[in-house]
């Protein structure tokens, strides 16, 4: 079993964006951050899981491990968590069928909501992220 939390942060006034995302499995914990491309910060949420996902598929699990493999992952924004859950997203269908593709390759994903304070590796990760993506512009 994995366990996966993802959190993205944003810049409002230029829209800079970036995430963290924290990766445990057989008790190791993996602490990854990324720029994200420019957004609003829901659409980074999507992002930020859209890539979380892409790289558990390609450098932490193999095709035929994740046929075998429950994911459990969790977010602190209620438009993905709801999103998921309800397979849809007015504004933002193709991230969200993007999201569970990549998902629909493991044998079983639990996507949860959680609030911000039970997120905080993510966020602190994806709050550097931010940091090191506007010294960059």
């Amino acid at each position: 079993m994995i366990t996966l939390y993802t959190d993205a942060a944003t810049n409002p006034k230029t829209n800079v964006s970036a995430c963290g995302i924290l990766i445990i499995q057989n008790g190791k914990q993996i602490q990854l951050k990324f720029d994200l491309p420019n957004s609003d910060n829901h659409k980074a949420e999507f992002h930020a899981a859209i890539l979380a996902f892409q790289l558990l598929l390609r450098d932490y699990v193999t095709a035929e491990a994740a046929k075998k493999m429950t994911v459990r992952f969790f977010t602190d924004s209620q438009i993905l968590a709801d999103s998921i859950q309800k397979k849809y997203a007015k504004h933002y269908q193709n991230l969200v069928d993007q999201l569970l593709e990549l998902q629909d390759q493991f044998q079983l994903v639990l996507s949860m909501w959680v609030p911000e304070k039970q997120n905080r590796g993510a966020h602190q990760l994806a709050m550097q992220g931010l940091h090191h993506a506007e010294s960059k512009n």
